[in-house]
């Protein structure tokens, strides 16, 4: 009798792991790894691993908007700016792991990438000023004399702070590029030149020139990844060349490989001001520790006519006009997004996704329908600045979002591709980037 109550326990249970095991597996995480469920759990992407963490920016210095790479050897840095929700000062601290062309951990030592401190501390903070969100703003630049990086290649950036035990929380992770230039890249976006695919498509169309670095093998040694909008979701990976011609590898297809969907124009918001209402914000309010911004009233655009429109390609900046600077005088602000829509979608999940949050899928940018209003919202806590999103539908059991389903698909729209080339020698332990290209469809 003990044991015929025992096995519908036991049956269960492995219905819940094996659920558990599927949903890892489909997310591309070792569903032996039990400790991936925990909020503390390292990835190899980019990540805001607590909620008091806001307004997390890693950016070149000097170049807000550009693609997160740097030039091996050169005086290029990146920037990092956070902010603690937490009302008392923590001591946080930054490290960097050397990854392949997959993002998988390289099998160098850390010594082999890495002069200095293995681990640096952020020493730049101050409080916010006369705000109604409480917040200390952390910021800090590297490479920089105790941090020198002696590798090209894929880094994961880690941000950490320690309890009193001495345990490590981490705090975010950022994903960015260090270039030794070898090769060139040259690219031509377009339309697609299949008829079917014509009006919705655009087709990435690019050159590698070899000239003074030998290559042994290209099909086996090189590896290329295409990027739309710095988005790692539908990233192209692993493309071979159509064709070899002495020092030129071309990358030309006509069989669909290199199409990427055109989507549509980037919706946008401008919160630089919470003194005055911009074209998009339909109304500002505030209570005692809280501003709230409502937006207009979206449209799904799924199929209404192209409509040029300028935006800076999903990315944001974090900027006030109302007050010295942004990094401890900004305010914070729940922003109100409002999608009207006849019935809830069952082919996935709706979100608000961009640069603001590096397109990944979380339960602080999902939104939920609202059966009474018949509508999609979403509640969002954003820093002053302006910013660039779409509405990204992620459908079941998929890693990849698919904007086209609100936004329309259009192979008109401006977008922004960013070509890198890895290659590992023969007998070498990691990847290293060779060559970075960023190209726009006019």
């Amino acid at each position: 009798m003990k044991f015929r109550n025992i096995a519908p326990l036991l049956i269960l249970s492995l219905l819940v792991i094996s659920e558990q095991n599927v949903s890892a597996a489909i997310s591309g995480i070792d569903p032996d790894t039990a400790d991936f469920y925990s909020d503390n759990y390292l990835r190899n992407d980019n990540h805001v691993y607590q909620k008091y963490i806001q307004a997390v920016e890693l950016s070149r210095v000097g170049f807000d908007l550009a693609d997160p790479i740097i030039t091996l050897g050169s005086d290029e840095q990146f920037h990092v700016v956070f902010d603690d929700l937490h009302r008392n000062f923590t001591q946080y601290y930054y490290q960097v792991q050397h990854c392949n062309a997959d993002w998988a951990k390289s099998e160098i030592w850390t010594n082999e990438y890495l002069e200095g401190s293995e681990e640096d501390q952020v020493e730049n903070y101050e409080p916010s000023f006369n705000t109604r969100t409480i917040y200390t703003h952390y910021e800090f630049s590297f490479p920089n004399d105790r941090f020198i990086l002696k590798k090209s290649g894929n880094y994961i950036l880690r941000v950490y702070s320690r309890d009193q035990s001495g345990q490590e929380i981490n705090a975010f992770t950022r994903r960015f590029m260090v270039v030794e230039p070898k090769v060139s890249v040259e690219a031509t976006i377009s339309r697609a030149g299949t008829s079917e695919d014509y009006e919705t498509k655009q087709e990435v169309d690019f050159t590698i020139n070899t000239a003074g670095f030998r290559i042994d093998a290209p099909y086996q040694y090189l590896k290329v990844v295409i990027l739309q909008n710095w988005r790692w979701d539908i990233a192209l990976t692993n493309l071979k060349p159509y064709m070899v011609r002495n020092d030129e590898l071309d990358y030309s297809f006509d069989n669909g490989t290199n199409l990427f969907d055109g989507i549509n124009e980037f919706r946008r918001f401008d919160l630089k001001s919470i003194k005055l209402i911009s074209e998009k914000v339909r109304e500002i309010t505030f209570d005692d520790s809280m501003f709230y911004a409502s937006l207009w009233e979206s449209e799904k655009r799924t199929y209404k006519e192209y409509t040029s429109d300028d935006d800076i390609n999903g990315k944001f900046l974090l900027k006030t006009t109302d007050y010295p600077n942004v990094s401890n005088y900004g305010e914070y602000a729940m922003v109100k997004f409002f999608l009207p829509f006849d019935a809830p979608i069952v082919e996935g999940n709706l979100y608000v996704a961009g640069g603001f949050n590096c397109w990944q899928y979380t339960s602080e940018n999902k939104m939920e329908y609202n059966y009474r209003k018949k509508a999609y919202e979403a509640s969002i806590l954003f820093k002053q600045g302006y910013y660039n999103y779409l509405y990204v539908m992620l459908p079941n059991n998929s890693k990849a979002g698919d904007a086209t389903w609100i936004e329309g698909n259009h192979s008109e729209t401006k977008n922004n591709y960013t070509i890198l080339v890895y290659h590992r020698s023969r007998g070498e332990l990691y990847d290293e980037l060779i060559g970075t290209g960023s190209f726009e469809k006019k």
